[in-house]
């Protein structure tokens, strides 16, 4: 057992791991903001951590050589810290606007011009075009000042109008703002949109209009990057226009909209879907081949071999190629936190320190958390984060052992078992480290990630990234189509490979939702094995393990309600029971399916039925009540209704409603079922959003509306956001 004293004297032997635990700390912090029931003011989001910052600092500072003060003042300001970057980053995004619920007249200026497949998965790529200073141009909004942020429109399949960034257009289309969660805990667009300046998304009535005259709002570097890569774009397209051809568009421009949906669905199948977002893989391997090349011609060149520093010129070259990439492929946070990463050790290189380290990892999180502190809910900063800190710790450890087992080699066969080796540990450790990120966010588990990468990575290193940036540099002068081709080639190959892989019995077994507090069990968890270096670093294990297990472990809803309520779905031991009719049905079901990890069966309620099950029955069309149900279930009676011509009007019958637990209705309930302790209907819905219903000893309801309480990111019911109304005349 241990005591207070022993366990300063571990943290004593850890002195110069504790600076690890700062960007930990600055994240447990932010996430405390994210999760704060309501929003908070000033005084506690920006002024009181102030306050608690300075004590912190003070005590620490006060006490400099006692380990208490230091680690308490420390840790204490790092939360607060962290807390206020929070606030102040959500503080500083402009408000939601009111969106029309009609057709109405958009103009704006393209900031730029994507491509996504289509609906139906057939024919050409649909057009999207992210308008900015867009100003909607009806009687309501006449005079109102242009969004602050900006909008997605889907052009019409028939529109061939010629689109580039920076111009300005007016389009008649259906705009709508971001969508609320399928389910209570469901992945939340309307936080993504708030961080992302965006103020939702629409679809086009009619071609556009151009309109001359009109200039971008942003100019210099950021304007020449966007048109830089849409004529990138346009390039591979025209040259690869087949689906091999969006994944080679993905990887040099990092577009990765138009790769079609059975494509995705193959590489996350076999584990390869890292390979679809630009990150620290896509990074390494290009500034890796930009400092192989640069080192090459310095080395031959005398003069600079026998008298320049080659190897840090060739860091430094290499650098700059790998910022230029990240600015091309659209300067993704994944990417960004790798090229900080890789700044660092750059530097290291320069000034002749250790490269590659857990110091940097930390520097690196660091900044990404004070700049920008809602990556820390974001699944690409988690899973980067957790496999460059797995490998990080895992080669500390193993790479000794590595290289005492491979000792009694030589020559050729040490360099392709060195290599071998290390390739196998490395998709290990990444594999294994980000496998309940994966859980968490995807649903899903992919037991041959580690056979799949150990041929796709190796030729994404020596043949399609080098290939790429081969055709980067020769797309100027239009002699690129050979190196596309051969680029080609080679993801026709890892397209072969997930097809395969994808298509092993169990390449993907679905599991279902982990909650929140699993998933943070597992990075605290993992944090701790991988920053420790003592014994009790393995305490951490146990955290992963039990975390990894949650899914299995939470309890799971009985019932679900969509967002407007005109969807209900009933779990059942191998399906759910989908009754009623949405607009966003695809969507709503598919959050469903990989929440509860069961296929979605559409189940009509148009004729008398009655389904069976160990864990009870739903009965519909009982009591000449047509379009109404009755579920039984673990001794609860709940009445759904899921046809109301009425709207409501006409009541259930009272013998339906008598033994009731629960009423469910996708129409109001007015004066129906009375005296039913719980009763939900579509004004329940548009209060609360999406719910979850758990029968258990009792009936337990969760809204989405309890999940994310009244923040500045969460819409008004009925996803109504600040009017754009415009300015009063003056007198």
């Amino acid at each position: 057992m241990l005591n207070p004293m022993s366990v300063m004297v571990l943290f004593a032997g850890e002195h110069r791991r504790l600076v690890l635990w700062v960007p930990v700390l600055l994240a447990l912090g932010a996430l405390a903001y994210f999760q704060w029931p309501c929003e908070p003011g000033g005084g506690v989001g920006c002024v009181l951590p102030a306050g608690v910052a300075a004590l912190g600092l003070g005590v620490s500072l006060y006490w400099p050589h006692t380990l208490v003060a230091r680690l308490g003042g420390g840790g204490v300001t790092a939360l607060v810290v962290g807390f206020a970057a929070a606030w102040l980053a959500t503080h500083t995004q402009p408000a939601m606007p009111e969106l029309p619920r009609r057709a109405v007249e958009v103009q704006g200026v393209v900031r730029d011009v994507a491509y996504y497949p289509a609906p139906a998965g057939q024919g050409e790529p649909v057009r999207h075009v992210t308008l900015v200073d867009a100003v909607m141009q009806d009687f309501v909004d006449d005079g109102m000042r242009p969004l602050r942020r900006s909008l997605d429109i889907r052009l019409a399949v028939q529109d061939s109008t010629p689109l580039a960034p920076g111009d300005a257009l007016r389009v008649r289309a259906m705009v709508r703002p971001p969508p609320f969660p399928a389910l209570p805990g469901g992945r939340d667009r309307q936080f993504e949109a708030w961080f992302a300046g965006q103020a939702g998304s629409g679809y086009a009535l009619e071609s556009v209009q151009v309109e001359p005259g009109l200039q971008h709002p942003q100019s210099g570097l950021w304007l020449a990057v966007d048109r830089l890569r849409v004529l990138v774009d346009a390039r591979i397209r025209h040259v690869l226009p087949g689906a091999s051809g969006s994944v080679v568009a993905t990887l040099l421009d990092g577009r990765a909209s138009a790769v079609p949906q059975n494509i995705r669905a193959e590489f996350a199948a076999s584990g390869l879907a890292h390979l679809l977002a630009v990150a620290g893989l896509h990074l390494g391997l290009v500034m890796g081949a930009a400092m192989l090349a640069c080192r090459l011609v310095l080395a031959a060149w005398q003069y600079a071999a026998l008298r320049w520093p080659c190897k840090a010129i060739s860091a430094v070259v290499a650098w700059v190629v790998g910022g230029g990439y990240v600015l091309l492929t659209g300067a993704h946070l994944p990417a960004e936190r790798s090229w900080m990463m890789s700044s660092i050790v750059v530097l290291g290189l320069v000034v002749g320190r250790r490269a590659v380290s857990m110091r940097g990892l930390a520097l690196a999180a660091t900044l990404m958390l004070l700049l920008a502190p809602q990556v820390v809910l974001d699944v690409a900063f988690q899973m980067s984060m957790a496999a460059v800190m797995a490998l990080v710790a895992g080669y500390e450890v193993l790479h000794p052992i590595l290289l005492r087992s491979l000792s009694g080699l030589r020559g050729a066969g040490h360099a392709c078992a060195r290599h071998g080796a290390m390739l196998v540990l490395t998709s290990l450790l990444a594999g294994t480290a980000t496998l309940p990120v994966v859980m968490a966010h995807f649903g899903v588990v992919q037991p041959f990630f580690v056979l799949a990468n150990l041929l796709a990575v190796p030729l994404m290193g020596v043949w399609i990234m080098p290939l790429g940036l081969l055709a980067l540099l020769a797309m100027p002068f239009y002699a690129d189509a050979p190196f596309l081709h051969m680029m080609n080639a080679g993801v026709c190959g890892v397209l072969w490979l997930a097809h395969k892989v994808a298509g092993w019995p169990g390449a993907s077994i679905a599991v279902p939702a982990m909650p929140g507090w699993g998933l943070g069990c597992v990075l605290l968890g993992l944090c701790w094995l991988c920053l420790w270096r003592g014994n009790w670093r393995w305490w951490g294990a146990c955290a992963v393990l039990c975390g990894t297990l949650t899914p299995w472990l939470a309890p799971q809803p009985d019932i679900l309600v969509s967002p407007d309520a005109q969807l209900v779905g009933v779990r059942d031991r191998t399906a759910v029971l989908v009754m009623g009719h949405a607009r966003d049905v695809r969507a709503i079901t598919a959050a469903w399916a990989q929440a509860l990890a069961l296929p979605v069966v559409a189940f009509s309620t148009a004729a008398a039925q009655e389904v069976e099950n160990p864990d009870g029955s739903l009965i519909c069309g009982e009591e000449g009540a047509e379009g109404s149900c009755v579920l039984l279930r673990r001794g609860h009676e709940v009445v759904v209704r899921i046809h109301d011509p009425s709207d409501g009007r006409a009541s259930l019958p009272q013998s339906l409603c008598a033994q009731a637990d629960l009423v469910l209705s996708v129409a109001p309930l007015r004066v129906s079922c009375l005296n039913v302790p719980v009763r939900l209907d579509r004004f329940t819905a548009w209060h609360a959003g999406a719910q979850a219903v758990f029968l258990g000893s009792g009936v337990r309801v969760v809204t989405d509306r309890q999940e994310r309480g009244e923040r500045l990111w969460v819409l008004k019911p009925g996803g109504h956001g600040m009017p754009t109304l415009p300015l009063a005349q003056a007198e």
